[in-house]
């Protein structure tokens, strides 16, 4: 199987619609699939559902398709940088289903493994717990979250072979993992592409299992909130 495109635009290509539900990795502004989220935004998909620990900055990563207005809904556990995020939550004008961080990243690996739901102590006697089924177990009351089951995963890795092994890099590895194996296709943009074989199999963060496409890119580091002492 053909896995190394040499575009996002192909690599993209028959796999979006409108009103999708996209899991995409990304920790803050590490690790954030900005090539994939690029093209999305060109392919003007709209309606679409996203799950992902946040929603970038005003101008970078998730953020540009709220800029454009193609997110219908938010699927997150911390959106504090983003101005443009908070204007059209408040507004009306954006869903928001939000997750308590390790109940979000679990919802993603638990869809990855074929897991429908499971029961966590999390959020009860919060609004999280709203509308979900209680459950005690040993005299503690635990709720019913839901594995997620996107219709694609957007990934970016610091290395891959060419059948789609991946490494991350320190806390890109956070969401990106469970976010790629919940996507019914996984598409991943890395820095690097080597030739397979090349990997140390104990250094491999992910398997080429879960992954389907693969491009190889140039990429911005950004640093979302920049800390310096006095010259």
């Amino acid at each position: 199987m053909k896995k190394v495109f040499g575009s996002a635009e192909e690599a993209l290509d028959g796999l979006l619609f409108d009103g999708m539900l996209i899991a995409a990795g990304g920790f803050g502004l590490c690790g954030i699939p900005e090539l994939l989220i690029a093209q999305i935004r060109d392919a003007g998909t709209k309606d679409i559902t996203i799950a992902s620990n946040n929603c970038g900055v005003d101008d970078f990563g998730l953020g540009v398709l709220l800029q454009t207005r193609q997110i219908k809904k938010m699927m997150s556990s911390y959106v504090g940088e983003n101005a443009e995020f908070m204007r059209q939550y408040l507004s009306g004008e954006l869903e928001l289903e939000f997750n308590p961080q390790g109940t979000l990243a679990e919802r993603m690996r638990a869809g990855g493994a074929g897991i429908p739901g499971f029961y966590t102590k999390t959020g009860v006697g919060t609004v999280i717990a709203d509308g979900k089924e209680h459950k005690d177990f040993n005299g503690e009351t635990y709720i019913l979250e839901e594995g997620i089951f996107a219709d694609l995963a957007i990934v970016k890795a610091w290395k891959a072979d060419e059948t789609g092994n991946l490494v991350f890099r320190k806390t890109a590895r956070n969401f990106n993992a469970p976010a790629a194996t919940c996507g019914k296709v996984c598409v991943v943009e890395v820095e690097e592409i080597v030739p397979t074989g090349s990997i140390d199999p104990d250094h491999i963060h992910l398997p080429g299992i879960y992954v389907h496409r693969l491009i190889q890119g140039d990429h911005e580091k950004r640093i979302e909130q920049r800390t310096v002492r006095a010259a």
